[in-house]
Parts: C-alpha cells; sequence; structure tokens
C-alpha cells in the first residue's frame, strides 16, 4: 500500500510539474564583477490562471536545458551544477550560484519539452532572466547591450528596451512575443509583481494584449519583481502520445525602488 501511494505520489508531481509554468529569478538584476549571483528555477501555476508568484511543486529537470550566456555570447551549462532546495520530489526548487567575470550583460535560460503523462498534451516550457555584471556598483554602466537576443524558443519573449539598466519605477519594460520566430498578434501578456495575485479573468491592471507586431508593453510604478508570462496553444499540433501542444513564456524583471544607472 505504502509503494502504491508514493507511486501515486511521484505521478502526481510529474503531472502538476507539466501543468504549470517555470520561471527564473535573480537576487538582484545587478553584481559586482566577480561577486557571487544566485538563480533560481522555479514552478508556478500561472498556467492555471492563479496568476501569482506561489510555487505548485519543482521541475522534472529530464530533457531540460538550463544555461547562462554572457557579453560575449557563449552560453555556459548550469543544468550540471544546479542544487535541489526541498525534502521531497514536491517540494522546493532548483538553485545554483554563478560568479560573472566579464562586465555586461547575462541572459539566463531554460527550456523543456514533455508530454504530460495525463495530457494527451505537449507541453513546452521557456524561461528568460537577465541581469547585468558592473565593475563598481556605485556607477552602473548604462549601456549593455545583447538584451535583444534571441534564444530560440518556441514562444519567446525578447526585450525591445534593455530589462536591467536602466530600470526603475518609471521605466517601460518593452517586450516582443515570438511564436516560432514571428511576432504573435492578440495574445494575453501577464506582467505579475511578486506579492499580487493577478484576477482569474482579464487584469485590467496588470493584463496586455500583444499589437500586429507582437509588441507589449508595461510601466512598473513600485520596485519589486515582476513575473511577465504568455501562453499559446496550437490545437493542430499533434503527435506520438498527444493531440495538441501548449506553448508557455516567462521572463522575470528585477525592478529596484532606486535604479543606480539613473543617479547623477
Amino acid at each position: 500500500m505504502k509503494s502504491f501511494l508514493l507511486l501515486l505520489a511521484l505521478l502526481t508531481w510529474v503531472d502538476v510539474a507539466l501543468a504549470h509554468d517555470a520561471w527564473l529569478q535573480t537576487n538582484t538584476n545587478i553584481a559586482r564583477s566577480g561577486d557571487t549571483i544566485h538563480l533560481d528555477l522555479m514552478l508556478g501555476n500561472h498556467g492555471n490562471d492563479h496568476r501569482d508568484f506561489k510555487l505548485a511543486g519543482k521541475l522534472n529537470l529530464e530533457g531540460a536545458a538550463v544555461s547562462v550566456a554572457g557579453p560575449s555570447g557563449a552560453a555556459l551549462d548550469l543544468k550540471p551544477t544546479l542544487a535541489d532546495v526541498g525534502y521531497s520530489p514536491q517540494e522546493g526548487f532548483w538553485a545554483v550560484r554563478f560568479q560573472p567575470q566579464e562586465p555586461g550583460l547575462y541572459v539566463v535560460g531554460y527550456l523543456a519539452d514533455q508530454v504530460m503523462s495525463y495530457g494527451p498534451v505537449r507541453s513546452v516550457k521557456g524561461a528568460k532572466a537577465y541581469f547585468v555584471a558592473s565593475p563598481s556598483l556605485d556607477r552602473v554602466p548604462p549601456d549593455n547591450p545583447g538584451f535583444d537576443r534571441q534564444l530560440g524558443h518556441p514562444l519567446e519573449l525578447v526585450p525591445l528596451a534593455n530589462p536591467v539598466t536602466p530600470m526603475g519605477p518609471g521605466v517601460p519594460i518593452r517586450l516582443r512575443l515570438l511564436y516560432r520566430g514571428k511576432p504573435l498578434a492578440d495574445a494575453r501578456v501577464s506582467f505579475i509583481p511578486r506579492g499580487t495575485t493577478l484576477s482569474e479573468q482579464q487584469d485590467a491592471t496588470y493584463d496586455r494584449s500583444s499589437d500586429a507586431d507582437g509588441r507589449v508593453s508595461f510601466t512598473p510604478t513600485f520596485g519589486n519583481q515582476y513575473l511577465v508570462a504568455a501562453h499559446h496553444e496550437n490545437p493542430n499540433e499533434s503527435g506520438k502520445g498527444y493531440n495538441r501542444t501548449k506553448y508557455s513564456a516567462t521572463l522575470c524583471v528585477f525592478v529596484p525602488q532606486i535604479c543606480p544607472c539613473c543617479q547623477e
């Protein structure tokens, strides 16, 4: 009986992990070159319209890719160094320490393509986060190119303006939503502040719709972490073990209350 319950719990964990969105977050958006920055890979319940920062289990990393790319564009595989921060397969999240040496902008990416065991649905999840390594924290260079680099995720949020420098209250978060490399129009894109739960229907404050070029914009009014989430379903995309495909894309933006690039 205990073995059966354990098997049932593991299957439930797999199903939950495949039913919800993933996101990446950093403990800060700017670190001194050579210092340590902490990266967390989380699993939340945005895919069920409970749109918030609440955890909903822990991601199954089988077949997933996690990497960080620096100013030179070279990507480093982070998956082997991820630490399990939890007591059981259903709890906690994945975390890793990283020391950026080269000054400039870094992008962390996650991509997973799996078939739900209870589906039959294929789930393709993508997540991104950005940070900057600066020689000094007192005077952070505002010009850090590379933010508009595409990672090639099937559904991807690509910044149209740097989401790190400058960044603070009153600075717009401007993005383009791409589906297989082309702009996706009329898609709901949610800008979720940590500590806030969006309404299950259209949220007038934090939801936006992409225009004909896939562009969306949101201006934060206070410092916080903001999780940008978008979804797309292709009911005609089927294959072995699934009859439709669901895509999700997230991008976590760290908005400081005081922007170090904006100081005189």
